[in-house]
């Protein structure tokens, strides 16, 4: 089973916000479950100020570049996971949160996890 992991805060951030210590454990992390064939793809994301968004509303589309200041969440990074489980997906959703309560005692954000449809 696929899913995709999204972290997301309450505001916008940049990398340089980001405590030096979370990255190492955080390179661990992401090398063990590599191996394992479970961590997939994943990055963290550029601040909103470097995104773009197209949307479509009455049969119009319409194109905004960031930020976006009526954001009242952020999406920060993604993970696409192969896991055997919804429990199992939890668990690494829940590892990888642990990660920044240890690491990063003032993150305020979630990991929201979703399942890949089929595809058929």
């Amino acid at each position: 089973m696929r899913y995709m992991m999204f972290i997301k805060h309450p505001e916008d951030y940049d990398i340089s916000q980001v405590p030096p210590a979370l990255f190492g454990p955080m390179g661990a992390f992401v090398e063990e479950y590599t191996k394992k064939g479970v961590f997939v793809d994943g990055a963290g994301l550029k601040p909103l100020a470097k995104g773009t968004r197209v949307r479509i509303a009455g049969g119009k589309l319409k194109v905004t570049d960031g930020p976006f200041p009526e954001a009242k969440e952020v999406v920060g990074g993604y993970a696409l996971c192969e896991v055997k489980s919804h429990e199992e997906a939890v668990d690494l959703a829940t590892k990888f949160m642990e990660l920044h309560r240890i690491h990063w005692p003032e993150f305020r954000g979630e990991s929201e996890l979703r399942p890949l449809e089929d595809g058929g």
